[in-house]
């Protein structure tokens, strides 16, 4: 078994060391002083820059209220920074487009715009990148059973819980000596999973479900949440394939071919929302897949909930595995991660799909999965594309090169607040982005 990472620092003139927490995958601070309430934002902004971290044993809103102190520095500071480089990465790139003009074409002009847009992309990760580890230079210990022994701090037992697992108290003890049990974890962490507590506990509404009550998603901590509702409903009104509609399947092992045509398989469902639509259309028998044991139970949580999972009957069959089940379906849905870029932690794996892996693994693997007559629905944004990051042609080359076509093509535009929000460094591509529902067939030999 692993050792667990461990932070370590003086307190009272002793050593003193917990077990180190990190979601986002950072190793512990070399660097530990205690903070109180006395220390100021800029001596705070200044240890957390050089890489000191800043063990919080003062006013827990206090310590918030530090955070968000820091926040307004980090982004004072990388706000003009980031604008600077980002107006001579576009004004480069306009240069030399006229300066090429005459020689490169059309295509060459777009090569060079795409460049550009990457390099915007890439910088605006940088700085996201340096804000997240100088805020998480704010530190929280807790005790065994996850409480914060600070003034006015909240209850956030459960929550932790609910990310970390069972506590040491709650379970076996395996620790022992002094401060046996405690752990320590960001400021920025905790935060992110009483967040994601209270978005679990109230759920998500989703209307492609139908009518509230019964139309709620429950996301766990670190699994990716629909609050993007537009691609679901892309799936709840395309029209589903003539192999899921033309008939009932017929019972029994003689006929495993009328099976395959009225299974569907979801790949990498995640919280379970595609899965659950499927099953509200009146799919009789979903295979639904994903490595990630938060997915998986997440996923099992919401489908029981909504009555189409968690028994052996049920109309959705859940599957660890690494994207296809065995055997053949007459519909494959798949919402792969949209940006090949790489995770800058593990709770990116949602958003980024680095060189396209589960994107290009998805396609390679659809022919052999899908029974005759059956389509392959690809969910995909193309925000990808206006970054600079992936072409519209090297999509459908690779949709080419796996023996599949396209059928057909169903877009929406997406209604979140970034869209209209011209001071996010990524504007000019998120105003413009387009997410589409590839219905994908077995390509025709010739």
């Amino acid at each position: 078994m692993p050792q667990k990472p461990t932070i370590h620092w003086t307190e009272g003139g002793a050593p003193c060391s917990a077990r180190w927490r990190s979601e986002r995958g950072a190793a512990p601070p070399k660097r530990v002083v205690l903070a109180d309430d006395t220390m100021t934002a800029d001596a705070a902004y200044r240890l957390a820059c050089e890489g000191t971290a800043l063990l919080w044993r003062g006013d827990f809103q206090n310590a918030r209220q530090m955070l968000q102190a820091l926040g307004r520095r980090i982004d004072q500071s990388a706000k003009a920074t980031q604008k600077s480089r980002a107006a001579k990465l576009v004004k480069n790139a306009t240069e030399n487009i006229a300066t090429h003009a005459g020689s490169t074409g059309a295509t060459g002009q777009k090569d060079l715009k795409a460049e550009a847009a990457a390099q915007v992309f890439h910088l605006h990760r940088q700085s996201q990148a340096q804000r997240a580890r100088v805020l998480g230079m704010v530190l929280i210990s807790f005790d065994a059973d996850y409480g914060i022994a600070l003034r006015r701090s909240p209850d956030a037992r459960l929550a932790c819980a609910e990310a970390w697992g069972l506590s040491s108290a709650q379970a076996e003890p395996v620790d022992t000596g002094a401060g046996a049990g405690t752990s320590v974890a960001s400021l920025r962490e905790l935060m992110g999973l009483i967040s994601a507590h209270e978005w679990r506990k109230k759920g998500v509404e989703v209307p492609a479900l139908g009518h509230a009550p019964d139309n709620r998603i429950h996301p766990h901590y670190g699994v990716f949440s629909p609050v993007r509702g537009e691609y679901v409903a892309l799936v709840a009104t395309a029209p589903l394939p003539l192999t899921l509609t033309l008939g009932t399947p017929v019972e029994g092992a003689e006929d495993s071919a009328s099976r395959e045509a009225h299974t569907a398989f979801d790949i990498g469902t995640g919280t379970g929302v595609l899965s659950a639509v499927l099953a509200r259309r009146g799919v009789t028998h979903v295979v639904a897949t994903d490595m990630e044991p938060r997915a998986l139970a997440c996923a099992l949580d919401n489908l029981t909930r909504l009555g189409v999972g968690g028994a052996p009957e049920s109309v959705v069959q859940l599957l660890k595995t690494d994207l296809f089940p065995p055997g053949r379906a007459g519909l494959i849905v798949c919402n792969p991660p949209w940006l090949p870029a790489r995770p800058g932690s593990p709770l990116e794996h949602a958003v980024y799909d680095e060189n396209s892996g589960m994107l290009l693994g998805f396609l390679a693997g659809v022919a052999a999965h899908l029974a005759p007559g059956g389509e392959a629905w690809l969910i995909l944004s193309d925000l990808a594309e206006h970054l600079g990051l992936r072409s519209r042609s090297q999509l459908l080359q690779a949709i080419g090169a796996a023996g599949l076509s396209v059928a057909g093509r169903l877009d929406t535009v997406p209604v979140h607040g970034k869209v209209n929000d011209s001071t996010d460094p990524l504007h000019a591509a998120r105003s413009v982005e387009v997410t589409s529902l590839w219905r994908l067939v077995v390509a025709v030999s010739k």
